[in-house]
C-alpha cells in the first residue's frame, strides 16, 4: 500500500482529506477501497484513513437518528459511530480498548469507525439496525460492561 507521502507528496494531515481523490505516482499501486454497501458508493483512502473521518469526507453520514446531535465528535467516548464490517475484516485495524467496551455484546464484526483504521479493501454497512444505542455501547451498557454487572 501507499504511504500518505507517496499519493499527496507531503506528510499525512490527521483528518483531513482521508478519502478524496486520490492519485499515485505508480499507476500500477493499488490504494484501499472502502465500498459503503447501503449507499452504493465506493472510495479510494490513504492506507492508514480513519473510517469515520473517511465517510465524512465522502458525504456519508455513520451517524443514525438523533447520534447525528448527539455524538462526541470522533473521539471515542460515545459508542454511536457503529459500522458492520461486511468483507474485509483484516484489512482494518483490531478492536480497540475502547471498542471491546462499548461493543461487547456485539459481534466480532461491528467496529466504531472513529476507532478503526483501514488498510486494504472493505466493505461496511453504515447504520446497522443493532448497532448504536443499544446493549453495550450505551453510556449504560458500557458502565455496566467495566464494572461485570
Amino acid at each position: 500500500m501507499l504511504s500518505p507521502a507517496t499519493i499527496f507528496g507531503g506528510p499525512a494531515v490527521e483528518g483531513r482529506n482521508a478519502c478524496k481523490l486520490v492519485r499515485t505516482k505508480d499507476p500500477g499501486r493499488l490504494v484501499p477501497t472502502i465500498r459503503f454497501e447501503q449507499e452504493g458508493q465506493q472510495v479510494g483512502c490513504i492506507e492508514g484513513a480513519n473510517l469515520r473521518r473517511a465517510a465524512l469526507d465522502s458525504g456519508l453520514n455513520p451517524y443514525k437518528g438523533l447520534n447525528n446531535l448527539n455524538n462526541c465528535g470522533g473521539v471515542g467516548q460515545c459508542g454511536t459511530c457503529v459500522v458492520e464490517v461486511v468483507e474485509g475484516l483484516n484489512n482494518l485495524s483490531p478492536r480497540s480498548d475502547v471498542e471491546e467496551v462499548y461493543l461487547a455484546d456485539r459481534p466480532a464484526n461491528y467496529r466504531l469507525s472513529c476507532r478503526t483504521t483501514v488498510n486494504g479493501d472493505v466493505t461496511v454497512r453504515t447504520r446497522p439496525d443493532d448497532g448504536a444505542g443499544k446493549g453495550s455501547n450505551s453510556l449504560v451498557g458500557a458502565v455496566k460492561s467495566l464494572f461485570g454487572r
